[in-house]
C-alpha cells in the first residue's frame, strides 16, 4: 500500500511539473528575469537576409543601405559613408523608370521566380551558420508572407501572396529551414514608412489594430526561434505597448519557452531590454550584461546594391577576423546577405559563405558554444587606438588594420581567446613565425597543446607567467586552413 501511495506522489509531482509554467507580467522586474534560451549565446554565427521589393531597383549610392531606397527616393536626402546632394536616388529613379513610376509599383515586379529556399538553406548549412533571419517585412510595410494586415491597410495587393511573385516566401524558407538543425529568425519592422495609420495622432490604432495582429499572425504561422525587430523611431514603451506584448510573448505565445528576441522594440535609453543587445556596422570593443550581436553586410549595404564593386565587399579573410573578434568578446556574427529581385543570391556573396564555412570545419571547435576568457585578445607592440576614418559604417576590411595590416606605429590584435569545457583556445591571425609567445598563461603537468587541424601535439615550454608554443613549418598546402588558425590548450591553471 506504501509503495501505492508513493507512485501515486511521483505522478502527481510530475503532473504538477508538466502543468506549472512562469507567469510573465508586463513590468521590467518581472520581464526582464525570463532566462534566455542558451542555443542563442552557443550559436555564434547567423545569417541575416535582407530582401524585399528594394531588390528591384537594387541601387543605392556607394557607403548607403539600398533597402532604404523609398525613404531616399520620396523624401529627397540620403545617409552614408560619403558627401551626399540628397537627390541622388531621385534622379537615378527619374532617369531609370520615369516620373510616373512609383515605389508601388516595384511589386508587380519582385517575381522571384528563381527563389529555391531550399538551396539557401543548404548554403547556410555549408557555411557553418547555426540560425539565419529573414526579413519577412521591412519599413516599405511590404510583406513576404499572406498578411491581410499588410493589404488592407495599405489599400493594395501589399503582400507577395497577392502580388508579384504570388507565393508565400516567408512559408517557403519556414518549411526548408525546418528540415535542418538550423534556428529560423524572423525580422520585422515596427515602422512603416507609407502606412497611413503610421502617423502621431494614429499610433495607438496603428499598434492595436495593424502592428501586433499581424506580428501574432507570423508568430502563429511560423512559430520563429528568434524575433528581430527594427524600427522603433522616437516611439517609446508605453506608445509600442512593449511590456504588454513581452509578457504575452513569454508567457501564452506558442514559443514562449525557446523564442529569443533583440533590443530594438521601443526608444529605449541604452542597452536595456529584450534577450540581446545589437550592433550594426561598427568595430569597436564590447562588454555587456547580456548576449549581443553584430550585423553587418558584406558591402555597404543590407539589400542587394547592384552599384557596389567588388572593392566594397570584404575579403574572407576579412570576415573571418570579424567573427573570431567577435565571438572572442562573447557577442555573434549576424552577416547579411541580399539576394536579387529573381531570389537569387550573388555569386560572390555565396564564395564568402563557402569559405567561412570551410575555415569553420577546421575550427568551430574554438567558436561554437565557446565564452570570453579573462582577456579576450593578446596586442603586439604599439599604439591601441586605431580608428576607422569611415563617416557611419565600418567597413569589414577594417578590421585587417587591427589585425595583419597595421598603419606605422599601430599595433595588432595577435590573437584572440575563447574558453570551453576547460579548454582554452588561441586564436592566431597570422601565422608568419616559428614560435608564438602567449602571455600570462600557467600551464600544468598535463597540459598538452594541438593545432587544430595538424595531427600531431606541438612543443611547449614555460618561460615565467608566459607559454612559448613552436608552430609546426608547413607547406601552403600542409595547412590545416586559411586566414587564422588555432590552438587548443588543455589543462591550464
Amino acid at each position: 500500500m506504501k509503495t501505492v501511495f508513493l507512485e501515486i506522489c511521483l505522478i502527481l509531482s510530475i503532473l504538477n511539473k508538466g502543468f506549472a509554467q512562469t507567469i510573465y507580467t508586463p513590468d521590467w522586474e518581472s520581464i526582464d528575469k525570463r532566462p534566455i534560451p542558451s542555443w542563442f549565446q552557443d550559436a555564434k554565427f547567423g545569417i541575416f537576409i535582407h530582401w524585399g521589393l528594394y531588390s528591384v531597383p537594387a541601387w543605392s549610392p556607394k557607403g548607403t543601405y539600398a533597402e532604404w531606397y523609398q525613404y531616399w527616393l520620396e523624401n529627397k536626402t540620403l545617409f552614408g559613408n560619403g558627401n551626399f546632394k540628397g537627390d541622388e536616388i531621385y534622379n537615378y529613379h527619374q532617369k531609370t523608370y520615369g516620373k510616373d513610376f512609383t515605389y508601388m509599383d516595384f511589386a508587380a515586379l519582385f517575381k522571384a521566380q528563381d527563389y529555391n529556399a531550399t538551396e539557401w538553406v543548404n548554403l547556410f548549412v555549408e557555411s557553418g551558420a547555426k540560425y539565419a533571419v529573414l526579413t519577412t517585412k521591412h519599413h516599405d510595410g511590404f510583406a513576404l508572407w499572406n498578411s491581410k494586415e499588410a493589404t488592407l491597410n495599405h489599400a493594395r495587393p501589399w503582400n507577395s501572396v497577392e502580388i508579384g511573385a504570388h507565393k508565400d516566401l516567408v512559408d517557403e524558407f519556414a518549411k526548408a529551414i525546418r528540415k535542418t538543425s538550423l534556428k529560423m529568425g524572423c525580422y520585422f519592422s515596427l515602422k512603416e514608412w507609407n502606412n497611413p495609420l503610421y502617423a502621431p495622432s494614429t499610433m495607438s490604432i496603428y499598434v492595436e489594430q495593424h502592428l501586433y495582429p499581424q506580428l501574432k499572425d507570423l508568430i502563429t504561422k511560423f512559430k520563429p526561434d528568434l524575433i528581430w525587430a527594427d524600427g522603433p523611431d522616437n516611439y517609446d514603451e508605453d506608445t509600442w505597448k512593449t511590456k504588454d506584448f513581452f509578457a504575452w510573448l513569454y508567457t501564452s505565445s506558442e514559443i514562449k519557452d525557446s523564442v529569443v528576441i533583440n533590443d530594438r522594440w521601443a526608444k529605449f535609453q541604452g542597452k536595456k531590454h529584450g534577450d540581446y543587445y545589437t550592433s550594426e556596422y561598427s568595430s569597436s570593443d564590447k562588454t555587456y550584461d547580456k548576449p549581443w550581436e553584430e550585423c553587418r553586410g558584406m558591402g555597404f549595404s543590407f539589400g542587394y546594391n547592384k552599384h557596389e564593386d567588388i572593392e566594397d565587399y570584404a575579403t574572407p579573410q576579412a570576415l573571418i577576423h570579424t567573427l573570431i573578434k567577435i565571438v572572442s568578446q562573447g557577442g555573434n556574427l549576424l552577416l547579411n546577405i541580399g539576394p536579387n529581385a529573381e531570389g537569387k543570391i550573388p555569386p560572390i556573396m555565396q564564395e564568402r559563405l563557402l569559405q567561412i564555412g570551410k575555415w569553420l570545419q577546421v575550427n568551430g571547435e574554438a567558436i561554437y558554444g565557446t565564452r570570453p576568457w579573462k582577456v579576450n585578445c593578446q596586442w603586439s607592440k604599439g599604439k591601441r587606438n586605431w580608428k576607422s576614418k569611415e563617416k557611419y559604417y565600418v567597413s569589414a576590411n577594417s578590421i585587417l588594420k587591427q589585425t595583419v595590416n597595421p598603419d606605422p606605429g599601430y599595433a595588432v590584435q595577435e590573437v584572440f581567446f575563447t574558453t570551453k569545457d576547460h579548454n582554452l583556445y588561441a586564436i592566431l591571425t597570422s601565422y608568419s613565425h616559428k614560435k608564438i609567445k602567449l602571455w600570462d598563461i600557467k600551464t600544468t603537468s598535463n597540459t598538452t597543446i594541438h593545432l587544430l587541424g595538424y595531427p600531431q601535439a606541438l612543443k611547449w615550454e614555460q618561460e615565467g607567467k608566459n607559454l612559448v608554443v613552436y608552430l609546426p613549418q608547413l607547406t601552403f598546402s600542409e595547412m590545416p586552413c586559411e586566414y587564422a588558425w588555432t590552438l587548443k590548450i588543455t589543462n591550464i591553471q
